[in-house]
């Protein structure tokens, strides 16, 4: 059997000019900043004091990680800015789509900034709201619309989560995505179907994996296609209909590279998040959210080998924090999300320092009927039973 390089063992080898947009695969983590920045990013901050609350996702870049004062899923980082009130400016180190649920559940008194506005979500990108408006009015043409439930995974707009509640629908995370399918399909009686937006391999995986039904069920609305490219009979027959949208990172990981891992090391065990395309995860030993396969390395019994199928920064940081453990990159080369990865030194920096001489910069607010109207999605969510919200 050939042998393949595996990443985090050799870190850097190998590089994908035909990566799609979202993902950028370098052959290597980005260079730190200049260091001097460190120490102005460092005196920014200490002069801003109290009035700033820095948010950092999971997979930001370790100099960008240093600085924030809480770190974590979109979610839970929205919510602890929601905790926070008297924190009149938000930096919210991630994508888009996390400061506008920010701006959403933060007071009209704070300001939510993200550091570079290009720092956006491909998946987000992939679900825009007049081809949703298209899609329901193809359902309703279809005679189904009155027993369509939208579910938008939080990786969306804000006018998406909107559409969501103003349509019965709610909002769900990778972790609570069962419970609110559940909550959905209990909404209209056994015809109830669910359009699932904007990621395939969350709602396939959850439906299937989690609630029992058939790929069969499962049908998949292309936005790029007339009628999505589905006949009206399998609109009627589905019972979740899927926007073709998926994480640019997640969907690169492939059953292949599993099966050349356990050849390898029969003892690995293979720990990917719910975003991986449908081989994937019916490969893998566990599957679950990024807060789910942090906890799950911090459990796991040194000297025990992982293959860990999400973000690069994420599982380059859980490698070095757990030298005890053999931990490796579920990919044949290296890639992270590029997008996630604009925000870096130099932009927290600049954000940082116009705020100490009184400038605001790149302030994510959206507007009061949105905020209104995708609210009422997440107290749905937020209502529902069992589990916790997280991402």
């Amino acid at each position: 059997m050939t042998t393949v390089d595996l990443p985090l063992l050799p870190l850097g080898r190998g590089t994908d000019p035909n990566s799609e947009r979202g993902v950028d695969c370098p052959g290597d983590l980005p260079p730190a900043s200049d260091p001097d920045l460190v120490a102005r990013a460092r005196a920014a901050k200490e002069a801003l004091g109290d009035k700033v609350f820095v948010l950092g996702h999971h997979y930001q870049r370790d100099e960008v990680i240093q600085f924030a004062d809480v770190t974590g899923d979109s979610f839970k980082l929205a919510r602890d800015a929601a905790a926070r009130p008297d924190a009149e400016y938000i930096v919210f180190c991630g994508v888009h789509f996390m400061a506008e649920s920010a701006d959403i559940l933060t007071t009209d008194e704070q300001k939510v900034i993200l550091p570079d506005l290009a720092a956006g979500c491909s998946m987000a990108d992939m679900a825009r709201l007049a081809q949703v408006e298209d899609a329901w009015d193809a359902l309703a043409d279809a005679g189904v619309v009155d027993s369509v439930v939208p579910i938008t995974y939080m990786n969306s707009s804000a006018d998406i989560k909107a559409f969501c509640g103003r349509n019965g629908g709610a909002v769900c995370t990778s972790s609570n995505a069962d419970v609110a399918l559940e909550w959905a399909f209990a909404q209209k009686g056994e015809d109830t179907k669910v359009l699932f937006f904007p990621d395939q391999h969350l709602g396939r995986n959850t439906a299937v994996l989690k609630l029992g039904y058939s790929l069969e069920d499962c049908v998949v609305w292309n936005p790029l296609l007339p009628n999505g490219g589905l006949t009206t009979q399998q609109l009627q027959d589905a019972k979740m209909i899927l926007w073709k949208g998926h994480c640019s990172v997640h969907g690169r990981f492939s059953a292949d590279v599993v099966d050349d891992l356990r050849a390898q090391d029969p003892s690995i065990q293979i720990l990917v998040h719910p975003e991986c395309t449908h081989e994937v995860v019916t490969k893998a030993d566990l599957v679950g959210s990024t807060e789910f396969i942090i906890k799950t390395i911090e459990a796991a019994e040194p000297g025990t080998s992982w293959a860990i199928g999400t973000e690069l920064n994420l599982v380059k940081r859980l490698a070095d924090a757990h030298p005890d453990k053999k931990i490796v990159f579920l990919d044949r080369t290296v890639c992270y999300c590029s997008t996630m990865n604009r925000i870096d030194l130099p932009h927290l920096v600049w954000a940082l320092e116009s705020l100490v001489a009184g400038t605001e910069v790149n302030v994510i607010s959206v507007d009061d009927t949105t905020t209104a109207e995708a609210q009422v999605a997440l107290q749905r969510m937020l209502d529902l039973p069992g589990k916790t919200a997280k991402d």
